[in-house]
């Protein structure tokens, strides 16, 4: 298998001075429609710049470092955003590639079927900027397999023919629909839903029966996928009643042969669409589970994990972690960045000596043995209050070094020296709330409705409260911990569930069996 670099499609010699771009074909939506290249492509980026609807899931395959940018920021940030999106994206893209690094842009579908490729590659090929272009499962072949239509056949459809429903303003002439009418072929339209009176009615006056056979799918492959037929002549009228959500496509003039055997997945989540609020790169496995249980996981990272606020007394601590008898992580962040530090420093767990490890709970834990570290304790309650009595016996007059964030309770540190232990605590990285929501988040949180938001930290329940306001009371609300849970009920909004453990499973756990209860019947 060629590795990453080796371009299918490049327009200079490889400079490795410069950073190179990758176009990837991100499919209809399901991870396990990536082809094995745009897998290797994502775990080797170091920035990702994405479209809006590409799912949590498929970022989910993605290097954890890389840098998430999402097209809607980029723009919002340009003047000439809305004017000339397509070039405005490339210029960026070559400002990036510039710097160095591997810069994946990822796009639905197929980057070189109706994704404005044309554009975005003319700022790189002037600057001399090497890319690649790995392509997508496209959205006419994966809409026709989820509705087991096939495109072309020996009796009925010797070619197929893809079109936007949108068509460009600059373009010489708009589409020959006569020609289109008198093709032996199925017309797949992108695009079509909210111009389907034009193009139903242009197909029509061209010639094509009034019993033409027209199938919409709409979210292809996504877990609230929908499959509608009807014809020509009714459909413009049955869109507007179904009001089926983008993105969608219309086959019109190929028959389903039968149903596939391979659905969208089905579980206890299935309909539930799920805001997940944990950090980039932090969300991945709770997006898995959510997808394995026929749920609709939407990535919004509320707060973003910074370096800490003192980066030279954090590596003076790392530096002489060896001293003390307990060091404590208080989250899998902290021990993420303390391994870092460690391996930055040119050290490794040697370095530590006698000294034994804490951690709060599993989520801890487990991030403790992933950097090759074992851990000594975990309380049977996972939070601050559990660690504080487990570890306050723990030692007689010791010396404990605490690895938080800049913000956070105190509670631990206060504990551990009423009983008489030297306690010092650094924080090993900084907690930045998201402070607005974009444009394009709001169409999206008003097109796709929320059934549940995934709250796991106070700081997350106060920024998700501040940038949400009134949606949240719309809202089921699971909790991870009492903590969150407490912050919750003082800003007016208790959560709906709270996790036995503070475990994304338990969350998850909880969820599933209030989905279970029977629902109050809407009053008529």
């Amino acid at each position: 298998m060629p590795e990453p670099h080796d371009s299918l499609l490049a327009t200079h010699p490889s400079d490795r001075a410069v950073g190179r771009v990758v176009f990837v074909g991100a499919g209809p939506g399901q991870p396990d429609l990536l082809t094995l290249r745009a897998v290797a492509n994502l775990k080797a980026a170091d920035t990702i710049v994405h479209d809006q609807l590409v799912p949590a899931a498929i970022l989910g395959q993605a290097n954890p470092a890389a840098v998430r940018i999402p097209i809607s920021q980029l723009l919002a940030a340009e003047e000439t955003g809305r004017r000339d999106p397509g070039r405005t994206i490339g210029r960026k893209l070559a400002e990036l590639a510039a710097a160095g690094g591997c810069i994946v842009r990822l796009k639905g579908g197929d980057p070189v079927v109706f994704a404005r490729l044309r554009e975005e590659l003319e700022p790189l090929t002037s600057r001399g900027i090497p890319f690649e272009i790995v392509p997508g499962v496209t959205a006419a072949t994966a809409a026709a397999a989820a509705a087991g239509i096939p495109l072309t056949s020996r009796e009925s459809a010797s070619s197929f023919t893809i079109v936007t429903g949108h068509e460009a303003t600059a373009k010489r002439a708009a589409l020959d629909y006569h020609g289109l009418a008198g093709t032996a072929g199925t017309i797949v339209i992108y695009m079509g839903v909210e111009q389907s009176a034009q193009w139903s009615q242009a197909l029509l006056d061209a010639g094509l029966p009034a019993t033409t056979t027209v199938s919409i799918i709409s979210r292809c492959s996504w877990p609230d996928q929908q499959i509608r037929q009807s014809t020509l002549e009714t459909c413009a009228a049955d869109i507007r009643n179904w009001k089926l959500p983008p993105p969608a496509i219309a086959i019109v003039g190929a028959r389903p042969a039968g149903q596939p055997s391979y659905p969208p997945p089905v579980g206890p989540l299935q309909g539930c669409r799920l805001l997940v609020t944990r950090p980039a790169g932090q969300a991945d496995d709770l997006i898995t589970a959510i997808s394995q249980r026929g749920g609709d996981a939407v990535h919004l990272p509320l707060v973003t994990i910074a370096p800490p606020p003192d980066p030279q007394a954090f590596a003076a601590a790392v530096e002489s972690a060896w001293s003390y008898d307990w060091i404590v992580f208080a989250s899998r962040n902290g021990v993420r960045q303390f391994a870092r530090q460690l391996r930055d420093s040119g050290h490794d767990a040697r370095a530590l000596g006698t000294a034994r490890l804490a951690a709060i709970g599993p989520a801890t834990r487990d991030a403790l043995e992933e950097a090759g570290f074992a851990c000594d304790l975990m309380p049977d309650h996972h939070q601050s209050e559990g660690l504080a009595a487990s570890l306050a016996t723990a030692a007689k007059q010791g010396r404990f070094l605490l690895i938080r964030a800049d913000k956070g309770r105190d509670l631990l540190r206060q504990e551990l020296e009423a009983h008489g232990h030297v306690v010092d605590q650094v924080a090993a990285y900084s907690s930045q709330p998201l402070t607005t929501l974009g444009p394009d988040t709001d169409r999206f949180l008003e097109q796709f409705p929320i059934s549940w938001i995934l709250i796991t930290s106070s700081s997350i329940a106060e920024t998700a409260v501040q940038l949400f306001g009134e949606r949240l009371q719309a809202w089921k609300i699971a909790s991870l911990s009492p903590v969150t849970s407490a912050t919750l009920i003082r800003l007016g909004h208790p959560p709906t569930v709270e996790a036995a453990t503070a475990s994304t499973e338990a969350m998850l756990a909880a969820i599933e069996c209030w989905q279970q209860l029977p629902q109050p019947q809407a009053s008529m």
